[in-house]
Protein backbone atom coordinates (compact mmCIF):
# COMPACT_ATOMS: atom_id res chain seq x y z
CA UNK A 1 0.00 0.00 0.00
CA UNK A 2 1.34 3.43 -0.95
CA UNK A 3 2.12 5.80 1.90
CA UNK A 4 -0.53 8.42 2.62
CA UNK A 5 0.65 11.89 1.64
CA UNK A 6 -0.25 15.39 2.84
CA UNK A 7 -1.98 15.87 -0.50
CA UNK A 8 -4.23 12.87 0.17
CA UNK A 9 -5.23 14.22 3.58
CA UNK A 10 -5.90 17.67 2.12
CA UNK A 11 -8.18 16.26 -0.58
CA UNK A 12 -10.02 14.07 1.94
CA UNK A 13 -10.58 16.99 4.31
CA UNK A 14 -11.33 19.54 1.57
CA UNK A 15 -8.54 21.93 2.61
CA UNK A 16 -5.20 23.06 1.24
CA UNK A 17 -1.95 21.13 1.73
CA UNK A 18 -0.62 24.09 3.74
CA UNK A 19 -3.56 23.87 6.13
CA UNK A 20 -2.87 20.17 6.72
CA UNK A 21 0.80 20.98 7.34
CA UNK A 22 -0.15 23.67 9.86
CA UNK A 23 -2.40 21.27 11.75
CA UNK A 24 0.20 18.49 11.81
CA UNK A 25 2.85 20.92 13.07
CA UNK A 26 0.50 22.33 15.72
CA UNK A 27 0.51 25.84 14.26
CA UNK A 28 -2.01 28.06 16.10
CA UNK A 29 -3.64 29.91 13.19
CA UNK A 30 -6.18 27.21 12.29
CA UNK A 31 -9.84 27.29 13.35
CA UNK A 32 -11.09 24.58 15.70
CA UNK A 33 -13.56 23.31 13.10
CA UNK A 34 -10.88 23.02 10.40
CA UNK A 35 -8.44 21.41 12.81
CA UNK A 36 -11.03 18.80 13.78
CA UNK A 37 -11.79 18.04 10.12
CA UNK A 38 -8.10 17.62 9.28
CA UNK A 39 -7.39 15.44 12.32
CA UNK A 40 -10.38 13.25 11.43
CA UNK A 41 -8.98 12.83 7.92
CA UNK A 42 -5.55 12.01 9.38
CA UNK A 43 -7.10 9.25 11.51
CA UNK A 44 -9.29 7.86 8.74
CA UNK A 45 -6.44 7.66 6.23
CA UNK A 46 -3.78 6.59 8.75
CA UNK A 47 -1.43 9.41 7.81
CA UNK A 48 1.93 9.51 9.61
CA UNK A 49 4.38 12.42 9.22
CA UNK A 50 7.64 11.50 7.54
CA UNK A 51 10.54 12.79 9.69
CA UNK A 52 13.05 12.26 6.89
CA UNK A 53 11.00 14.35 4.46
CA UNK A 54 10.55 17.07 7.07
CA UNK A 55 14.29 17.03 7.67
CA UNK A 56 14.98 17.55 3.98
CA UNK A 57 12.68 20.60 3.96
CA UNK A 58 13.79 22.22 7.21
CA UNK A 59 17.23 20.78 7.87
CA UNK A 60 15.88 19.50 11.22
CA UNK A 61 14.42 16.20 12.35
CA UNK A 62 12.62 17.29 15.51
CA UNK A 63 14.56 14.62 17.39
CA UNK A 64 16.76 15.33 20.41
CA UNK A 65 18.55 12.96 22.77
CA UNK A 66 18.74 12.95 26.55
CA UNK A 67 21.84 11.14 27.81
CA UNK A 68 21.91 10.15 31.51
CA UNK A 69 24.28 7.89 33.45
CA UNK A 70 21.61 5.38 34.49
CA UNK A 71 17.84 5.32 34.09
CA UNK A 72 17.45 2.97 37.08
CA UNK A 73 18.42 5.91 39.31
CA UNK A 74 15.15 7.57 40.42
CA UNK A 75 16.54 11.09 39.98
CA UNK A 76 17.33 10.53 36.30
CA UNK A 77 14.09 8.68 35.66
CA UNK A 78 12.13 11.60 37.12
CA UNK A 79 14.25 14.11 35.19
CA UNK A 80 13.65 12.21 31.93
CA UNK A 81 9.92 12.43 32.54
CA UNK A 82 10.14 16.23 32.84
CA UNK A 83 12.43 16.59 29.80
CA UNK A 84 10.05 14.56 27.64
CA UNK A 85 7.13 16.72 28.75
CA UNK A 86 8.93 19.99 28.02
CA UNK A 87 10.14 18.73 24.64
CA UNK A 88 6.61 17.72 23.66
CA UNK A 89 5.41 21.27 24.26
CA UNK A 90 7.94 22.44 21.66
CA UNK A 91 7.08 19.71 19.17
CA UNK A 92 10.27 17.74 19.84
CA UNK A 93 10.69 13.99 20.31
CA UNK A 94 13.19 12.72 22.89
CA UNK A 95 15.41 9.68 22.49
CA UNK A 96 16.88 8.50 25.80
CA UNK A 97 20.37 6.98 26.10
CA UNK A 98 22.36 5.63 29.04
CA UNK A 99 26.09 6.37 29.22
CA UNK A 100 26.65 4.19 32.33
CA UNK A 101 29.11 6.85 33.47
CA UNK A 102 31.73 5.86 30.87
CA UNK A 103 33.75 8.86 29.67
CA UNK A 104 34.24 7.55 26.13
CA UNK A 105 30.55 6.77 25.79
CA UNK A 106 29.59 10.19 27.15
CA UNK A 107 31.80 11.87 24.55
CA UNK A 108 30.45 9.69 21.74
CA UNK A 109 26.83 10.39 22.66
CA UNK A 110 27.49 14.11 23.20
CA UNK A 111 28.32 14.42 19.52
CA UNK A 112 24.94 12.97 18.55
CA UNK A 113 25.36 9.39 17.44
CA UNK A 114 23.62 9.34 14.11
CA UNK A 115 23.83 13.15 14.10
CA UNK A 116 22.07 13.24 10.74
CA UNK A 117 18.92 12.30 12.67
CA UNK A 118 19.45 14.26 15.89
CA UNK A 119 19.07 18.02 16.18
CA UNK A 120 20.83 18.23 19.56
CA UNK A 121 21.69 16.51 22.83
CA UNK A 122 21.05 17.14 26.53
CA UNK A 123 23.85 15.38 28.42
CA UNK A 124 24.28 14.66 32.12
CA UNK A 125 27.96 13.63 32.24
CA UNK A 126 29.85 11.97 35.07
CA UNK A 127 33.35 11.38 33.74
CA UNK A 128 34.02 13.28 30.50
CA UNK A 129 35.75 16.64 31.03
CA UNK A 130 34.72 20.04 29.71
CA UNK A 131 37.91 20.23 27.67
CA UNK A 132 37.06 16.93 25.97
CA UNK A 133 33.60 18.23 25.14
CA UNK A 134 34.93 21.46 23.61
CA UNK A 135 35.52 19.85 20.23
CA UNK A 136 31.93 18.61 20.09
CA UNK A 137 30.08 21.78 21.00
CA UNK A 138 31.65 23.82 18.21
CA UNK A 139 29.66 21.85 15.67
CA UNK A 140 26.66 20.31 17.43
CA UNK A 141 23.97 21.74 19.78
CA UNK A 142 24.63 20.47 23.31
CA UNK A 143 23.30 21.34 26.77
CA UNK A 144 25.01 19.99 29.89
CA UNK A 145 23.27 19.07 33.13
CA UNK A 146 24.78 18.78 36.58
CA UNK A 147 27.99 19.99 38.16
CA UNK A 148 31.04 20.60 36.01
CA UNK A 149 34.61 21.67 36.66
CA UNK A 150 35.56 24.06 33.86
CA UNK A 151 38.99 23.45 32.33
CA UNK A 152 41.22 25.58 30.17
CA UNK A 153 38.43 26.09 27.61
CA UNK A 154 36.04 27.53 30.19
CA UNK A 155 32.32 27.11 29.57
CA UNK A 156 31.98 24.96 26.44
CA UNK A 157 28.20 24.55 26.28
CA UNK A 158 24.98 25.82 27.78
CA UNK A 159 24.85 24.42 31.30
CA UNK A 160 21.93 23.87 33.70
CA UNK A 161 22.62 23.01 37.34
CA UNK A 162 21.74 23.72 40.96
CA UNK A 163 24.16 25.40 43.36
CA UNK A 164 25.54 22.22 44.91
CA UNK A 165 27.84 23.98 47.35
CA UNK A 166 24.89 25.95 48.74
CA UNK A 167 22.65 22.87 48.79
CA UNK A 168 25.20 20.85 50.76
CA UNK A 169 25.84 23.75 53.12
CA UNK A 170 22.11 24.21 53.73
CA UNK A 171 21.59 20.54 54.53
CA UNK A 172 24.63 20.30 56.81
CA UNK A 173 23.56 23.49 58.60
CA UNK A 174 20.15 21.89 59.18
CA UNK A 175 21.82 18.92 60.88
CA UNK A 176 24.00 21.23 62.98
CA UNK A 177 20.89 23.18 63.94
CA UNK A 178 19.48 19.99 65.44
CA UNK A 179 22.39 19.94 67.89
CA UNK A 180 24.37 17.26 66.02
CA UNK A 181 28.13 17.71 66.31
CA UNK A 182 29.64 14.59 64.70
CA UNK A 183 28.27 14.78 61.18
CA UNK A 184 29.49 12.21 58.68
CA UNK A 185 29.55 12.68 54.91
CA UNK A 186 28.86 9.71 52.63
CA UNK A 187 29.65 10.52 49.01
CA UNK A 188 33.34 11.35 48.69
CA UNK A 189 33.88 9.84 45.25
CA UNK A 190 37.14 7.95 44.68
CA UNK A 191 37.13 9.21 41.09
CA UNK A 192 36.76 12.84 42.18
CA UNK A 193 33.61 13.85 40.32
CA UNK A 194 32.58 17.51 40.36
CA UNK A 195 29.36 16.58 42.17
CA UNK A 196 31.29 14.94 44.99
CA UNK A 197 33.82 17.78 45.29
CA UNK A 198 31.19 20.51 45.39
CA UNK A 199 28.99 18.73 47.94
CA UNK A 200 32.02 18.04 50.10
CA UNK A 201 32.93 21.75 49.90
CA UNK A 202 29.46 22.80 51.06
CA UNK A 203 29.57 20.28 53.92
CA UNK A 204 32.98 21.48 55.08
CA UNK A 205 31.92 25.11 54.79
CA UNK A 206 28.95 24.54 57.11
CA UNK A 207 31.19 22.78 59.64
CA UNK A 208 33.68 25.64 59.55
CA UNK A 209 30.97 28.28 60.00
CA UNK A 210 29.66 26.38 63.05
CA UNK A 211 33.14 25.99 64.56
CA UNK A 212 33.10 22.20 64.12
CA UNK A 213 36.21 20.31 62.97
CA UNK A 214 36.32 18.22 59.82
CA UNK A 215 37.15 14.62 60.73
CA UNK A 216 38.33 12.63 57.66
CA UNK A 217 37.32 9.40 59.42
CA UNK A 218 33.70 10.53 59.05
CA UNK A 219 34.00 10.93 55.27
CA UNK A 220 34.65 7.42 53.89
CA UNK A 221 35.34 7.14 50.17
CA UNK A 222 32.82 5.38 47.94
CA UNK A 223 32.67 4.06 44.37
CA UNK A 224 29.14 5.00 43.26
CA UNK A 225 26.15 7.05 44.44
CA UNK A 226 23.96 4.01 45.04
CA UNK A 227 22.22 2.13 47.87
CA UNK A 228 24.96 -0.49 48.20
CA UNK A 229 27.72 2.07 48.70
CA UNK A 230 25.56 3.90 51.23
CA UNK A 231 25.02 0.63 53.10
CA UNK A 232 28.71 -0.28 53.15
CA UNK A 233 29.90 3.20 54.17
CA UNK A 234 27.34 3.42 56.98
CA UNK A 235 28.26 -0.06 58.25
CA UNK A 236 31.83 1.18 58.58
CA UNK A 237 30.73 4.33 60.41
CA UNK A 238 28.32 2.47 62.68
CA UNK A 239 31.15 0.14 63.75
CA UNK A 240 33.22 3.01 65.16
CA UNK A 241 33.49 3.20 68.97
CA UNK A 242 30.49 4.90 70.59
CA UNK A 243 32.36 8.13 71.30
CA UNK A 244 33.63 8.38 67.70
CA UNK A 245 30.48 7.30 65.89
CA UNK A 246 28.54 10.03 64.01
CA UNK A 247 25.26 11.37 65.36
CA UNK A 248 24.19 12.55 61.89
CA UNK A 249 25.08 11.70 58.30
CA UNK A 250 24.81 13.83 55.18
CA UNK A 251 24.59 11.59 52.11
CA UNK A 252 25.43 13.07 48.72
CA UNK A 253 22.40 11.34 47.13
CA UNK A 254 19.08 9.94 48.26
CA UNK A 255 20.13 6.43 47.22
CA UNK A 256 23.19 6.61 49.45
CA UNK A 257 20.93 7.79 52.29
CA UNK A 258 18.50 4.90 51.82
CA UNK A 259 21.39 2.42 51.98
CA UNK A 260 22.70 4.18 55.08
CA UNK A 261 19.30 3.90 56.79
CA UNK A 262 19.31 0.15 56.14
CA UNK A 263 22.76 -0.20 57.74
CA UNK A 264 21.64 1.74 60.81
CA UNK A 265 18.60 -0.52 61.13
CA UNK A 266 20.91 -3.57 61.00
CA UNK A 267 23.10 -2.04 63.71
CA UNK A 268 20.12 -1.41 65.98
CA UNK A 269 20.57 2.37 65.81
CA UNK A 270 17.47 4.55 65.64
CA UNK A 271 16.89 7.17 62.93
CA UNK A 272 16.87 10.01 63.85
CA UNK A 273 17.21 9.27 67.59
CA UNK A 274 20.74 7.91 67.42
CA UNK A 275 21.73 9.12 63.94
CA UNK A 276 19.92 11.69 61.80
CA UNK A 277 20.10 10.97 58.04
CA UNK A 278 19.63 13.30 55.06
CA UNK A 279 20.27 13.20 51.32
CA UNK A 280 20.10 15.19 48.09
CA UNK A 281 17.87 14.48 45.05
CA UNK A 282 14.27 14.90 46.19
CA UNK A 283 13.41 11.46 44.80
CA UNK A 284 9.91 10.15 45.41
CA UNK A 285 11.36 6.96 46.89
CA UNK A 286 12.56 8.90 49.93
CA UNK A 287 9.04 10.09 50.67
CA UNK A 288 7.88 6.50 51.15
CA UNK A 289 10.88 5.13 53.09
CA UNK A 290 10.59 4.44 56.82
CA UNK A 291 11.39 6.91 58.22
CA UNK A 292 10.73 9.29 55.35
CA UNK A 293 13.94 10.94 54.16
CA UNK A 294 14.93 14.57 54.69
CA UNK A 295 16.38 15.74 51.38
CA UNK A 296 17.41 18.69 49.25
CA UNK A 297 15.00 18.87 46.32
CA UNK A 298 16.41 20.15 43.02
CA UNK A 299 13.63 21.69 40.94
CA UNK A 300 13.66 19.00 38.26
CA UNK A 301 10.83 20.62 36.30
CA UNK A 302 12.81 23.88 36.13
CA UNK A 303 15.99 22.02 35.15
CA UNK A 304 14.15 20.27 32.32
CA UNK A 305 12.49 23.48 31.10
CA UNK A 306 15.76 25.39 31.06
CA UNK A 307 17.63 22.58 29.30
CA UNK A 308 15.03 22.03 26.58
CA UNK A 309 14.52 25.75 25.99
CA UNK A 310 18.28 26.34 25.72
CA UNK A 311 18.71 23.46 23.30
CA UNK A 312 15.76 24.53 21.14
CA UNK A 313 17.12 28.08 20.91
CA UNK A 314 20.53 26.81 19.85
CA UNK A 315 19.02 24.45 17.26
CA UNK A 316 16.91 27.22 15.72
CA UNK A 317 19.56 29.94 15.77
CA UNK A 318 21.30 30.66 12.50
CA UNK A 319 24.15 32.47 14.26
CA UNK A 320 26.33 31.21 17.12
CA UNK A 321 24.95 32.04 20.57
CA UNK A 322 27.11 32.70 23.64
CA UNK A 323 27.12 29.84 26.12
CA UNK A 324 25.19 30.45 29.33
CA UNK A 325 25.10 28.85 32.78
CA UNK A 326 21.64 28.61 34.33
CA UNK A 327 21.14 27.88 38.04
CA UNK A 328 17.84 26.15 38.89
CA UNK A 329 16.23 26.45 42.34
CA UNK A 330 16.53 23.93 45.17
CA UNK A 331 14.92 23.68 48.59
CA UNK A 332 15.18 21.65 51.78
CA UNK A 333 12.39 19.16 52.52
CA UNK A 334 12.54 18.23 56.23
CA UNK A 335 11.04 14.82 56.98
CA UNK A 336 11.16 12.12 59.64
CA UNK A 337 14.79 11.03 59.21
CA UNK A 338 15.94 14.25 60.88
CA UNK A 339 12.80 15.72 62.43
CA UNK A 340 11.51 12.55 64.09
CA UNK A 341 7.85 11.78 64.69
CA UNK A 342 5.49 10.17 62.22
CA UNK A 343 3.63 12.03 59.50
CA UNK A 344 1.13 10.64 57.06
CA UNK A 345 2.09 10.74 53.38
CA UNK A 346 -0.31 12.75 51.25
CA UNK A 347 -1.89 10.32 48.81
Amino acid sequence: MAAVRLKDVAEHAGVSIKTVSNVVRGAPRVSDATRSRVLRAVDELGYRPNPSARGLRTGRSGLIALVVPELATPYFAELAHHVRGEATLLGLTVLIEESLGDAAEELRLAGGVGASLLDGVILSPLRVTSDELASVTDEFPLVLLGERAYGRNGVVADHVLIDNVAAARDLTAHLIGLGRTRIAAIGVDRQGSATSRQRLEGYQRALYEAGLPFDPRLAPRIEEFDRRNGLLAMRHLAALPAGERPDAVFCFSDLLALGAQRALHEAGLAVPGDVAVAGIDGSEEGLYSTPSLTTVVPDKAAIAALAVTCLAARIQSRAPLPFEVHVAPHWLEVRESTAGGRRAVDA
